[in-house]
């Protein structure tokens, strides 16, 4: 599949071949979201915790006795039906995080980079580089190029001048290729790689 290269300024830099393995997938909606929810659920702290019926500052004395009140049965007060109780079944430290094939992660990726250059949102640059670290010379280029909403996958190691100019911008993203992952892909309206990012893509699924 040939593709157009621009520069960041919107002009014409020649053209690439892509793969068809890895732009010219028909997409699959069920990978890309078994791959999001293993993203999500990874990524949560698991920190969440109530205090069960052992745990939390109450007596254990049975608050009233046992036959004659005309009432229910009772014991401690720290029981989860009363005010000021246990949580019954509520939530314990844990990690959320679950298995996936590595195979399925992989092609789970290349589903997601096929989806972008099928729906017209891949948009591929010659290099992102920047003179001096200035945001307004930035979205100047990212206005001719029409980018609102974007991530931007450059070679092993970002510009630092582009870095620092983009990381101000809302709805921008900027990583690194190893840094590639389908849920900032499909969280972006477009999807910027470099010539070296396509390289390494393409090296990375061969």
């Amino acid at each position: 599949m040939k593709f157009d290269i621009t520069t960041l300024e919107g002009k014409s830099a020649g053209s690439v071949e892509l793969s068809d393995e890895v732009f010219g997938l028909e997409p699959r909606a069920d990978l890309l979201a078994r791959m999001v929810r293993y993203q999500l659920a990874k990524r949560r702290a698991g920190t969440h915790k109530s205090k069960g019926r052992s745990e939390v500052d109450r007596t254990r004395k049975k608050i009233y006795k046992q036959k004659g009140t005309g009432g229910a049965r009772h014991g401690a007060a720290s029981a989860p039906q009363f005010r000021g109780g246990g949580k019954a079944f509520g939530p314990v430290v844990r990690d959320h995080a679950h298995e996936l094939p590595k195979k399925v992660k992989a092609l789970a990726l290349r589903h997601a980079l096929s989806s972008k250059a099928k729906d017209a949102g891949l948009i591929i640059i010659d290099d992102a580089k920047l003179a001096e670290p200035k945001t307004k010379i930035l979205l100047g280029h990212f206005g001719k190029l029409d980018l609102s909403s974007a991530l931007i996958i450059g070679g092993a190691e970002i510009d630092t001048n582009f870095g620092l100019a983009a990381r101000s911008i809302p709805n921008v993203d900027v990583l690194p290729v190893q840094g590639i992952n389908v849920y900032d892909i499909l969280r972006r309206d477009k999807l910027v790689l470099t010539r070296a990012a396509v390289d390494a893509l393409e090296a990375r699924f061969k």
